[in-house]
């Protein structure tokens, strides 16, 4: 079992108050790298989450200043900051990611709390738009979009939440959030955060663990809830959307991705490896926005495939907590599966096994371990290529056509993130304007930053996180022209 102060209660938090399930059911959280049971949940449902959305209603006729609002994002960035390596642990224990990654996870968290509370008064300030039109002066004004449901992933426990409480909160929009039912405690320990550090208004943060049906729906049916911000698959952001209908509610969307990661002939091979290892092999290759699928032009590809898997097998693979570890565990089995059965399907469509075990070697049920693959002589059409793995598979496909290699890239109905290494500017500038991605790294594969905004095209989403973007998306524009008096 873990123990930690920030861990104290495991609770639901309703009304400013540490709250169990009704029915006082728990679900065990577990911790992939060693199956041990860290702790059980409460299992909430639909009325737990009808109880936290009126503490939301009730907290809107209790929103401060905006001076206020920005004091709770400084002192939220500044409690995250000073509890990473505490944070980090919760969150190597139950997702599996080493630590030194999952502190790395929890500074990026609090960036997202530090440029808001930054910028966020300019970003709300009214704009008093120049001359007179029709008899009136006219300005545009931010109002807050009301009671918003926040429902985060597994795989950035503290990162997801960051990027939609920062801008929630200084909109002054309360919510009601939840987290994956694989990685609840990290969430648990923010709300131990927000309770000791922010004197929010009662209502202001809830939070609701459990079945994620009954969850979402009550989330989904009441009108209360003006917006919710999804991130996960594309089929339950799909399901959102039919569910937003009936009150034409508000969604914002980070769904599937399936990443393209072109290396052209005239690039800096070291560099492009450098940028693929980071951005493949963060969170054991469980992210939306790592490289899915690795084109490289024929001239080096051998060089680029024989300087990969000398990079990869140097990689250490085991529990986070562990001392030099680079890879943790997948998060479950059906993850696991995945990742085994793309390879299984590759080798016997022709690719060839460069780095990391058999298919027929693993049993998930021995160990969440995946060892990180690279594939060689991939064919687009391979289901490593079709569909997102979501794990530690590196597939390589060869090209030798710039225009063949863009059409095989924008071969998908995803577009969240893709990258080019090329180091000719203009041929960068043609790929950039025909990749069809809402994130496109040129010569790096790094991922989002809290001053930019981040999103998808296609059945990636809709919206933004991020940047001024992401916090307009909880505010409703209110126009308000204002006659001039013609008295003298």
């Amino acid at each position: 079992m873990i123990q930690s102060p920030l861990l104290d209660p495991i609770a639901g938090y309703i009304a400013g108050q540490w709250v169990d399930a009704d029915s006082a059911a728990r679900v065990d959280v577990t911790n992939p790298a060693t199956g041990e049971v860290l702790a059980s949940v409460p299992a909430m449902g639909a009325e737990e989450t009808g109880r936290a959305i009126a503490a939301a209603q009730a907290a809107l006729a209790t929103i401060p200043d905006i001076e206020t609002r920005r004091q709770w994002l400084q002192q939220a960035n500044d409690a995250l900051l000073a509890n990473k390596k505490e944070i980090g642990r919760i969150l190597c224990m139950e997702h599996g990611k080493p630590w030194p990654e999952a502190q790395g996870e929890v500074e990026y968290a609090a960036s997202f709390f530090d440029y808001y509370a930054r910028t966020m008064v300019d970003i709300l300030a009214p704009e008093h738009l120049p001359g007179e039109f029709k008899g009136c002066t006219w300005s545009v004004h931010k109002r807050p979009i009301g009671v918003v449901g926040l429902i985060t992933p597994w795989n950035f426990p503290i990162a997801m939440i960051a990027k939609k409480l920062a801008p929630a909160l200084a909109a002054g929009c309360p919510s009601v959030i939840k987290p994956a039912k694989d990685t609840p405690l990290t969430m648990v320990a923010l709300f131990r955060i927000l309770h000791d550090h922010l004197q929010l208004p009662a209502g202001m943060v809830n939070l609701v663990m459990g079945n994620a049906g009954k969850i979402g729906g009550a989330l989904m049916g009441s009108p209360t809830v003006r917006m919710v911000s999804f991130t996960g698959s594309t089929e339950v952001g799909q399901l959102l959307l039919e569910q937003s209908r009936a009150d034409v509610k508000k969604l914002g969307l980070e769904l599937g991705g399936n990443a393209p990661f072109i290396v052209c002939d005239d690039a800096d091979i070291d560099g492009a490896i450098d940028g693929l290892m980071a951005n493949k092999f963060r969170g054991a290759g469980q992210t939306c926005v790592c490289a899915n699928r690795v084109y490289v032009h024929t001239a080096v590809y051998d060089e680029f495939a024989q300087k990969l898997f000398e990079r990869v097998n140097a990689l250490k693979v085991g529990n986070g907590m562990d001392e030099g570890v680079d890879i943790g565990p997948l998060i479950n089995a059906a993850g696991f599966e995945k990742v085994r059965e793309h390879v299984a399907d590759a080798l016997a469509r022709g690719a060839h096994l460069k780095a990391g075990p058999r298919p027929d070697e693993l049993d998930a049920a021995r160990s969440l371990l995946y060892p990180p693959s690279v594939l060689t002589e991939v064919t687009h059409d391979m289901r490593c290529c079709q569909e997102e793995t979501f794990g530690p598979l590196v597939p390589l496909i060869r090209f030798d056509d710039d225009a063949k290699v863009i059409e095989q890239a924008n071969d998908t109905s995803f577009g969240l993130a893709a990258y080019l290494y090329t180091q000719d500017e203009q041929r960068a500038a043609w790929f950039m304007e025909r990749l069809h991605f809402g994130h496109c790294g040129y010569n790096t594969g790094m991922g989002p930053a809290a001053h930019t905004p981040f999103g998808g095209m296609l059945t990636s989403g809709l919206g933004r996180e991020g940047g001024h973007e992401g916090l307009l998306e909880y505010v409703e524009l209110q126009t308000i022209p204002q006659g001039i008096s013609r008295a003298s």
